[in-house]
């Protein structure tokens, strides 16, 4: 029995109504799926960009906050140079007046002497040889010899040794020094400069850092002393 064309066209409508369905349901199901992969894409971008300026931003600040250190830190070297530099200034302004005052004695003719006689004695207790040549300025030779005899008996008396002590006529200190002797033996190499340069330079080695202590007090950051 053949089907009635009716309802032929019936089902047929049917089948089309159905893949009409179908079709559109995937429609919806690729959009949405189109659009959560854009969305999720969007994100991942979004993220992306939001990193690389978050890490742009990072780095400035941390260039930032390094050069303002280094800023500091040149600031801070900069004011403990110019302090050093002001302490310097001031202890040589102390050994530039001791220096003076070492000369103003020179200038007493007193003094002088027994200076100089004190500074014999000490270089022949350094030397410890039987025979020692004595150099000065020219202009000190008769003080020299002046007290010659007495540093040579203050020397035997220390010592309980005998001593010949002659004064060298041909070889001068030279005459802009402040005043002192430099004695010599065994032909030159044995020597004891025993100048008043000398001896300030000595003195100023070993009592600079008591000076620096007295005028700033102790520094907390020093290791090792003299």
């Amino acid at each position: 029995m053949a089907i009635p064309d009716a309802e032929v066209e019936r089902q047929i409508q049917q089948m089309i109504q159905f893949i009409d369905h179908e079709a559109d349901e995937k429609e919806v199901e690729i959009l949405a799926k189109a659009d959560e992969e854009f969305n999720i894409e969007k994100g991942r971008l979004v993220e992306q960009e939001k990193q690389k300026i978050r890490a742009f931003y990072e780095k400035k600040e941390k260039n930032a906050e390094l050069q303002k250190k280094i800023q500091m830190s040149n600031l801070q070297n900069q004011a403990r140079l110019k302090l050093l530099k002001q302490r310097e200034d001031h202890l040589q302004v102390v050994v530039d007046k001791t220096t003076n005052k070492l000369k103003g004695q020179v200038v007493d003719i007193n003094k002088y002497r027994d200076m100089l006689q004190g500074l014999i004695t000490q270089g022949l207790c350094q030397l410890l040889e039987p025979h020692v040549t004595i150099q000065c300025r020219q202009m000190d030779i008769q003080l020299v010899e002046g007290v010659i005899d007495a540093a040579v008996k203050k020397y035997t008396e220390l010592s309980d040794l005998e001593v010949t002590v002659n004064v060298d006529q041909k070889t001068f200190l030279a005459s802009d020094i402040t005043g002192g002797v430099r004695l010599v033996a065994k032909d030159g190499r044995m020597v004891v400069v025993n100048t008043l340069e000398a001896r300030l330079e000595q003195i100023i080695k070993q009592k600079i850092p008591e000076v620096r202590t007295m005028l700033y007090g102790n520094n907390p950051n020093r290791r090792f002393f003299d």
